[in-house]
């Protein structure tokens, strides 16, 4: 049986072979599908966290400001 014959690109099929075998521990060179999934969440978290990071750069460069600012006194 082919490849043509399933409705799969040869390249498609070998690379799906390819994958079972990382996740079976036999290809070393070729991360697992739970290593590729935990990847994909870590650099999702990576991202999230940068975001944050720069909120609160901001937010404290905003407040630095804030606080150096003279105040005026209300006329009585």
């Amino acid at each position: 049986m082919s490849p043509g014959t399933l409705g799969i690109h040869k390249e498609a099929l070998r690379n799906r072979v390819r994958q079972a075998e990382a996740d079976a521990g036999e290809r070393d060179e070729r991360m697992t599908t739970g290593e590729q999934d935990e990847l994909k969440q870590l650099r999702r978290e990576v991202a999230e966290l940068r975001r944050a990071n720069e909120i609160l750069k901001a937010a404290s460069v905003f407040f630095a400001q804030e606080i150096d600012r003279p105040r005026t006194r209300p006329s009585r």
